[in-house]
């Protein structure tokens, strides 16, 4: 095998010799799916897949407003709408769960340690239900409050609360559900996690209208049906990881599984303040949008609701890619990490070309089927003219943050997506609406995303480069001052044993 990265000794998670089969290259250690083949096909495979899942999440969001609106009380609507304000930040502690969780299993495969892997699957199940359940017990006991602090009122404000005083309960399930999803992705599994969360689409779609109308459980009705499809993910999870694919094991002791979260966490905690960065620059721009009337806003919702469905593959590429990297990083393939980069941005620039221009020839029809007209016509068609191109530096910053992640430098994900969220938003947006209006937030915000774009995905080819010289720190990477604090900061966590 050429091209070898230096990387620290991981002869078990607990420090000591692999087992005589793990040491051998026995049955157990079958090798990893990525680091074989073309790389570029294992891009558009996984990101496919994941795509296919996002939407299927998208479109029953849609339906659930849908059926909510059928009861024709308009604080049902705006009472969901609050809940999932609530709700998207537990959604993120369990995504950064997971982003680490399969950062240190894909790594593990890549080294072809199958057993290990099987372990840290185990013990990122074990940790994401327990944070989890601290999680929701702090929301649940807040809801009134939290509510209260986003601004619902009066009869809204008791429906919400009605709604996630079921569904909140919940959210350690959901994360188990995840987690497993991305347990098979690690694996590159990528149909399976796909009907993970197919399932529990199919699922929420075929509950929903029976417990809303059915059983005339109205918004409640729709709690109940939320809290069932998560059962349904996770029994689809299981199946694939213990029962089709063999990939999931308990920690061998507490020793074990301690050592294992001293792996995960120090990449899960910044993934986590990670995904939180971009509702605050999102917030910041509403507010500046508002200032400019309803028909503004108005158009940046529609544009809202845009967004999510056109650049649903490079969301899923940030959660898909990573897997390819872990695997190569830990079989030493340098080349094939470096191309694993290169090939995303590839995919990055052709897929956000083809969305522009689509977006560009379809933008009559959009305005038309939102029923947008004057300032919040004119919003979206310049969105589709202008700012569209802007997703392609938005995709060299989301697959920089999962190379950053599975590269042993997760800080760098956070810094730049919180440096995009903040410095490359609000001085930029400022100067935007005072030079062009409403139009000039999203020009200001597109501009953000193109310089911390450029410069994530600049600081990820020299950290490869870097890795690929020799070591010079953690995982044969030099450190940076930043990375530094950060790993003194995590300490807590990282010391000691597990090392990967």
């Amino acid at each position: 095998m050429t091209n070898k990265i230096t990387q620290p000794s991981s002869a078990s998670a607990t420090g000591t010799a692999s087992s005589p089969k793990e040491a051998q290259g026995g049955s157990e250690n079958r090798r990893a799916k990525f680091v074989t083949g073309s790389i570029f096909r294992h891009v558009v495979t996984m990101t496919a897949t994941g795509a296919v899942g996002m939407i299927a999440v998208f479109m029953v969001d849609l339906a659930n407003l849908f059926y909510i609106s059928l009861l024709g009380q308009a604080e049902l609507a705006a009472a969901i709408g609050y809940s999932a304000t609530i709700m998207f930040f537990n959604n993120s502690l369990s995504i950064g769960m997971m982003i680490g969780g399969s950062a240190v299993i894909a790594r593990a495969l890549g080294e072809e340690r199958r057993e290990l892997a099987k372990r840290r699957a185990g013990s990122a199940l074990i940790a994401v239900f327990l944070m989890m359940i601290v999680m929701a017990g702090l929301v649940f006991t807040f809801i009134p409050e939290l509510l209260s602090f986003i601004g619902a009122k009066g009869e809204t404000h008791a429906i919400a609360t009605s709604f996630l005083s079921i569904v909140i309960p919940s959210m350690p399930f959901l994360g188990i559900s995840m987690m497993l999803a991305g347990i098979m992705r690690a694996n590159g599994d990528a149909k399976g996690s796909m009907y993970v969360t197919l399932a529990g689409g199919f699922a929420s779609a075929i509950l929903d209208p029976i417990f809303i109308f059915g059983f005339g459980l109205g918004i409640e009705g729709a709690a109940i049906a939320s809290v069932l499809s998560r059962f349904v993910m996770i029994g689809m999870g299981i199946r694939g990881t213990l029962f089709v694919r063999q990939i999931l094991a308990r920690p061998a002791g507490l020793d074990d599984l301690f050592s294992q979260w001293r792996v995960l966490f120090p990449i899960a905690i910044p993934a986590m303040l990670t995904n939180v960065a971009t509702p605050v620059g999102n917030a910041y721009v509403t507010m500046s949008i508002a200032d400019f009337g309803d028909h503004a806003v108005a158009g940046w919702a529609i544009i809202g609701r845009i967004q999510p469905l056109a650049w649903t593959a490079l969301f899923a590429l940030s959660g898909s890619v990573g897997p390819i990297f872990g695997q190569n990083l830990g079989a030493g393939l340098h080349d094939r990490v470096k191309r694993t980069l290169s090939d995303s941005m590839y995919f990055i620039l052709g897929y956000s070309l083809v969305v522009w221009l689509i977006l560009f020839v379809a933008q009559g029809m959009i305005v038309r089927i939102f029923g947008a007209e004057g300032d919040a016509a004119s919003f979206v068609y310049f969105f589709c003219s202008w700012i569209a191109p802007s997703s392609i530096f938005m995709g060299f910053l989301f697959v920089s943050n999962a190379a950053f992640n599975n590269l042993g430098h997760p800080a760098y994900s956070t810094a730049f997506n919180w440096g995009r969220s903040t410095l490359g938003t609000i001085p930029t947006v400022m100067l935007g609406t005072y030079w062009a209006g409403a139009e000039g937030a999203l020009l200001g915000q597109a501009f953000g995303s193109v310089i911390f774009g450029l410069m994530a995905i600049l600081t990820c080819f020299h950290v490869i480069n870097k890795q690929h010289g020799g070591p010079q720190g953690p995982a044969g990477m030099e450190q940076h001052p930043v990375e530094s604090w950060y790993r003194r900061a995590l300490s807590p966590f990282s010391s000691g044993k597990g090392n990967m």
